[in-house]
């Protein structure tokens, strides 16, 4: 078993693209991996886990900035769990907040939609006419 990894060995392993790992490297999510004599890259194991935190924390909603801090927390050994708890309660509010807001364009969307029949020339569509309406009612559901 090899204890180190090529780049291209590394995206398979935490199945990321390459451009992703360069990416991450330069905001420094990665640290800069070692070079071979011939000057490529090669990367510790650990690399593919720590990538596949990452990218589950990206599905979840963190932003790269909220991730850099989770890992900066898991490196320091003062950190306290109930900082991790504060920085998910946080990302929890801003979910709700976002589904409030999709909810709430959802239902104007299907009320605008709902208000036309699909039925002849595009003058007088309910639709663009509620979207061109100054002060839509249906809009402030």
């Amino acid at each position: 078993m090899h204890h180190s990894l090529t780049i291209g060995r590394l995206a398979k392993e935490a199945e990321v693209s390459i451009d992703s790992i360069r990416f991450y490297e330069r905001r420094g999510l990665l640290a800069e991996p070692l070079r071979t004599e011939s000057n490529y890259r090669v990367y510790p194991l650990e690399t593919a886990t720590r990538l596949r935190f990452i990218k589950k924390a990206q599905n979840l909603g963190f932003s790269l900035n909220e991730i850099q801090e989770l890992l900066e927390l898991q490196q320091n050994p003062v950190a306290r769990r109930s900082e991790v708890k504060a920085k998910t309660a946080d990302k929890i509010r801003a979910i709700r907040l976002k589904i409030k807001d999709l909810s709430r364009m959802l239902g104007v969307l299907e009320h605008l939609n709902a208000a036309c029949d699909g039925l002849g020339s595009i003058d007088e569509c309910p639709i663009l006419e509620g979207l061109a309406a100054d002060d839509c009612q249906k809009c402030h559901h």
